[in-house]
Order: structure tokens, then C-alpha cells, then sequence
């Protein structure tokens, strides 16, 4: 605001030394001074008014254009603020209303800060089927029906269910091994997504932790192809569900050194993982 009001005074300066200034700063100095005669200096004295009422109109004119410049620079600065204003509102929207879902393997429920969208059952191909598909699926506790014939004739993909099979010398693990296997599908708000991390018990930074766990597959020596899956560390299984009759069937992964670097990784550990949000 000081840059533009010294502008003007700039150009006021500019106009007052433009015009025919010697004549009447002199008429008016020796007419104060009572130097004129009484004629001589009335008739003066009147030039000297239409020339300040021209000047002062000349004055006028170039106020107005001077005000309608900074106008309309106001104006310019006003749409560009509204414009970065807008740009913030619609990312700050975009946060509020984003979400993402995942799947917690391995428990009936969601962490704390998530929404349980359904708790289910793990399944997926048979660990011996040459065409399964390796993706697990988490199936719904209340499933609906569709155009359907009851019966297997072999034509069609299969589903079973999932257990767990965990050989190790730990108490707490071993106690699980061939128990059926629970999932949760879990929303969270705030989110723009969500990804497991292998080999990772923490989040790298700007990722919160939604859960951790252990990384398991299939079997290597099974026919059926797999996907890896973060399953929690803290295990729960399905009621009633203590029963080998295998299905999909998840095994810890472990390490195995050549082109994969040792260090960092060791030969035959296992490995643990951890699934991560970010905003």
C-alpha cells in the first residue's frame, strides 16, 4: 500500500511540473505579495484560475486511472488467493472423505482406530489342485445366493477353507496348528492407502501401523500356487474348527540365502511383516 501511495505522489509531481507551472506560481506569488497592479493583477488572476481548474481536472482524471489500476490489481490478488483457497478446500476434502480397506489375517477383529466391515472365515484353492487360484479370499459369516444347482460335477473352481500350519518350537504357535483360520476386512478413514511391508515388525515414517505379523504361503512343494499374506501375531482360530480336512493352508516363510541378500536376511528365519496405512 506505501509502494502505491508514493507512486501517486510521484505522478502528481510529474503532472504539476508537465504543465505551464512558471506562469502561474508566479502570478500567485506576486498576487500574495500585493506586487500586481489592481488590474493587471485581476486579470491575472483570473488566467490563474483557469489554469488551476485545468489542472485540478487533469488532477482528477489521473486520480481515477491510477484507482482503477490498483482496482484492478486488488482484483488479480483476490482470484488467486480464491484459487489457491479453492486448491486447499478440495485437498482437505479429498482427506476427510478417503478411505481404505484391508484385510486383517488371522483375527475375527479390526485394531484400534479401524472399522470392522465383516469378520469371515480365510479360504481359498486346495493346496493340491494344479489349477487353483492363488489368491486367499476372506468370505463373509452371512453369505447370499445367486442363480445356483447344489451338487459338485467338476466343472467349476472350487473354495475351501483355510488352516493354519505352523511347526515351530514356540508353545503359543504350535498350539494353532491345523485350527481353521479367521480374517476381518477392516476400514480406515483418513486413508489414501494401505500396504504390507515383509520383513518389517514397524511402519517406515509418515505410515501408521495398522497391525503385524508373520508372512506365510503355501507349501513349497504343493502343487498349487499361493500369495504371500501378513497374518497377525496374535493368533486367533475358529471355533470348532480343530479338524484336519486341509483346504488352502498357510505355512510360515523363511529365508533362503543366494539371491537373496544374507545380510541383511538369514538363512532359514522366519520372517515377519507388517501392514501399513498412509493419508
Amino acid at each position: 500500500m506505501e509502494m502505491n501511495v508514493l507512486l501517486l505522489v510521484l505522478h502528481i509531481s510529474g503532472i504539476w511540473a508537465s504543465s505551464n507551472n512558471t506562469s502561474y506560481k508566479d502570478l500567485l506569488q506576486g498576487y500574495l505579495t500585493g506586487q500586481l497592479s489592481s488590474a493587471l493583477g485581476s486579470y491575472q488572476v483570473e488566467a490563474l484560475k483557469r489554469e488551476f481548474k485545468s489542472f485540478t481536472g487533469l488532477m482528477e482524471k489521473k486520480f481515477e486511472e491510477f484507482k482503477e489500476k490498483i482496482d484492478h490489481k486488488m482484483n488479480e490478488n483476490k482470484g488467486k488467493n480464491q484459487a489457491c483457497n479453492e486448491s486447499s478446500n478440495i485437498k482437505n476434502e479429498k482427506y476427510r472423505t478417503s478411505s481404505v480397506a484391508y484385510t486383517r489375517w488371522g483375527k475375527k477383529t479390526c485394531p484400534s482406530g479401524a472399522v470392522l466391515v465383516h469378520s469371515g472365515f480365510a479360504g481359498g484353492s486346495f493346496y493340491t489342485h494344479s489349477g487353483a487360484a492363488v489368491d486367499p479370499l476372506c468370505l463373509p459369516r452371512d453369505p447370499e445366493w445367486g442363480i445356483y444347482k447344489d451338487g459338485t460335477n467338476g466343472g467349476k473352481a472350487y473354495v475351501f477353507g483355510a488352516e493354519y500350519q505352523i511347526d515351530m518350537k514356540n508353545d503359543y504357535m504350535s498350539s494353532v496348528y491345523e485350527h481353521d483360520i479367521p480374517c476381518a476386512v477392516c476400514l480406515v478413514r483418513h486413508r489414501s492407502v494401505a500396504k504390507m511391508f515383509p520383513g518389517r515388525k514397524t511402519c517406515y515414517k509418515g505410515w501408521k501401523l495398522e497391525y503385524n505379523g508373520y508372512l506365510m504361503a503355501g507349501y513349497h512343494g504343493h502343487t498349487a500356487g499361493t500369495m504371500y499374506s501378513c497374518v497377525d501375531s496374535q493368533l486367533d482360530t475358529l471355533h470348532g474348527g480343530h479338524t484336519n480336512k486341509n483346504g488352502r493352508l498357510f505355512y510360515l516363510v523363511e529365508a533362503r540365502c543366494g539371491s537373496l541378500k544374507c545380510p541383511p536376511y538369514v538363512e532359514g528365519r522366519e520372517l515377519i511383516c507388517a501392514v501399513c496405512s498412509k493419508k
